[in-house]
């Protein structure tokens, strides 16, 4: 029993190592979570023979119905959730990952407390505590990620989670947490007592950690977190001897932990700098002073620049994601194509709310996929459209990142889109971006602001083109 165990476990492994390679491509990304997602009914399956589950076999029911329960409320929200909450719920359900890998290690920690079936500072005890610190800390981290990104009122403001000395504070209670981890590793004292109170310092420390953060940051910091749990999770496969576990984790936690360093870069800053300094005091001194004004532009105005161009780029962001305009915007871009008019979609690494939220919008609403370019592909090309279209997008299209020293996202690579001959920004209002700085392309010479809800916007812009039939 034990070799078909493991055989099925390699099994498990190919199809997630396939799967992650599939996702890696539009085209094959659907079939690779599919693929995945057989990996890990699979792993499900096959760890009701293992020998640790089948010892305690009078709980197959309990764990048939917590199965049951947790796979019915995610299958739900996953059909229920917007595109645009999509970010809070993998924080969730990732902090859900490091919850679970943290529980599992209290119960070995209690166990062994009981049982003494462990030498005192064995690797399985340090590998246990190890697990239960970062799954603990991926948990409530998370749980504050969810909150910031859902908007909660008590998680609104990040300033007010911010003070003098809270760094040395998070730092005390980070070392004290692992001090605490460490006693109970290396002796028996692992009690009920000391086990909450390291668990309390642990959650404590990852909710501290990710209070301040800004919430143009959560991205990065859900990825990391992500990374996280991976870790924990494949910490815990060591301590029950369960192969697909590691395997899994370690899948999670490199995928993850690369996932983060992509998008710090994307951003021109280090993990660190994201983790540990208050986005309002990043920049070198004073922020310079936007001047120019505001000039706004009628739809109809709009249709008719955009009609009788020759070469459109389209910048998507979160404005067009919570107005659910895709499918209108490619609609718009169809009727353009039919007029004979080149059409491409410019996504940057960070736009909207997590890495690949632009490119899973557009196709949803069918846009072919050799028409979506990625920051690098494209950037050369704005000096050649007559117009660029910007959808809700404000930090990544902001030119403060290449030329204004002082501003916080200064360095940050950013969209080329004030090299376009001219420039039509739908938004929703005159209010500043995620990052709460002003953005200078919107006072440029060659821009022009559509003010509107971007559906709607597009809509009427639909309506103008073929007025123009």
């Amino acid at each position: 029993m034990g070799y078909l165990i493991e055989a099925v476990y390699f099994l498990t492994a190919v199809l997630f190592v396939m799967g992650l390679k599939r996702m890696s491509h539009p085209t094959t990304a659907r079939s690779g979570i599919v693929w995945a997602g057989y990996g890990m009914l699979l792993a499900t399956v096959v760890s009701f023979m293992h020998p640790q589950v089948q010892a305690n076999a009078g709980n197959y029911f309990l764990m048939i119905v917590a199965i049951t329960i947790g796979g019915t409320i995610s299958w739900y929200g996953a059909k229920k959730v917007a595109m645009t909450a999509m970010p809070q719920m993998i924080a969730i359900y990732n902090g859900m990952g490091g919850g679970a890998a943290a529980a599992i290690a209290a119960v070995e920690l209690l166990k062994n407390y009981s049982d003494k079936t462990l030498e005192p500072g064995s690797q399985i005890l340090l590998m246990a505590v190890t697990g239960a610190l970062i799954g603990a800390i991926s948990f409530s981290g998370s749980v504050v990620a969810f909150g910031k990104l859902q908007e909660l009122k008590f998680f609104k403001d990040d300033a007010k989670f911010r003070f003098k000395g809270q760094q040395r504070i998070n730092a005390a209670i980070f070392f004290g947490a692992v001090l605490l981890g460490s006693s109970i590793a290396i002796s028996h004292s692992s009690n009920g007592m000391l086990v909450t109170l390291f668990y309390l310092l642990a959650l404590g420390f990852g909710a501290m950690m990710a209070l301040p953060i800004g919430g143009a940051d959560m991205p990065v910091v859900i990825s990391m977190f992500n990374a996280f749990t991976g870790l924990a999770v494949a910490l815990e496969g060591y301590v029950l001897g369960n192969s697909a576990m590691i395997i899994a984790g370690i899948i999670v936690g490199s995928s993850g932990t690369l996932l983060t360093l992509m998008m710090a870069k994307a951003m021109n800053r280090s993990v660190s700098n994201v983790l540990f300094s208050n986005w309002a005091t990043l920049g070198s001194g004073t922020v310079q002073v936007v001047t120019g004004s505001l000039k706004p532009m009628e739809s109809q105005d709009a249709a008719i620049q955009m009609a009788y161009a020759t070469k459109i780029i389209v910048i998507p962001g979160y404005g067009m994601a919570v107005a659910q305009a895709q499918h209108k915007i490619w609609e718009m871009s169809k009727l353009l194509i039919e007029r004979g008019t080149e059409v491409k979609f410019a996504i940057h690494p960070v736009a909207g709310r997590m890495p690949g939220h632009m490119n899973v919008l557009l196709a949803e609403a069918g846009v072919p996929y050799d028409l979506i370019f990625d920051m690098d592909e494209i950037n050369e090309e704005f000096r050649t459209a007559d117009v660029a279209l910007v959808i809700g997008a404000n930090d990544v299209v902001n030119p403060a990142a290449r030329n204004d020293k002082s501003s916080p996202i200064y360095g940050m690579p950013i969209l080329n889109v004030d090299h376009a001959k001219n420039v039509q920004v739908i938004k929703r209002g005159k209010g500043v971006g995620f990052a709460g700085i002003e953005n200078s392309l919107f006072f440029a010479e060659n821009t022009r602001m559509v003010y509107g809800d971007a559906q709607k916007v597009a809509t009427s812009l639909i309506q103008g083109i073929k007025d123009l039939s």
